[in-house]
């Protein structure tokens, strides 16, 4: 839905709460600068998510290349979507997530909500941001602002 979120921000009078302005709040937080992005293939390809933080907020955004982007998608929709945690599709993120690493990142975004079923911050060396958690808790701080 965050595809049309400059659509929305234009119509609407109130505030669009966006998902990678409150995942990138915490990065930057953080000081990270480089981080990997895990989600679907939109998510990873497109530049609704991705291009918003490195626009927006200088963040260095790397995806994985092409074949594990393809295992990234495909274990979300033909397993995780259906509620099926394997232990072999685990492990393949886990080997993308290092391969990131190696590469430089200094942390993951989980940028689609089922992929906390498979991988968690204790299974992880660098720190994990699930988009998910991140924003219900902006939403929740926004609601309680005076």
């Amino acid at each position: 839905m965050h595809k049309m979120a400059k659509e929305v921000e234009e119509s609407v009078s109130i505030p669009l709460l966006h998902i990678a302005d409150a995942t990138a709040n915490e990065i930057v937080k953080c000081g990270i600068k480089k981080v990997a992005l895990l989600g679907t293939a939109y998510t990873m390809e497109q530049d609704f998510y991705k291009g918003r933080l490195i626009e927006k907020f200088g963040l260095d955004v790397i995806v994985p290349n092409e074949a594990a982007r393809k295992i990234v998608h495909d274990i979300i929709y033909q397993e995780l979507c259906l509620g099926i945690i394997n232990d072999n599709s685990k492990q393949s993120y886990f080997e993308i997530i290092n391969s990131l690493v190696q590469d430089g990142v200094e942390a993951v975004i989980l940028g689609c909500t089922e992929i906390t079923l498979l991988i968690s911050q204790l299974d992880c060396s660098v720190p994990i941001f699930d988009t998910t958690k991140i924003h219900a808790e902006y939403a929740v701080d926004f609601a309680l602002e005076d």
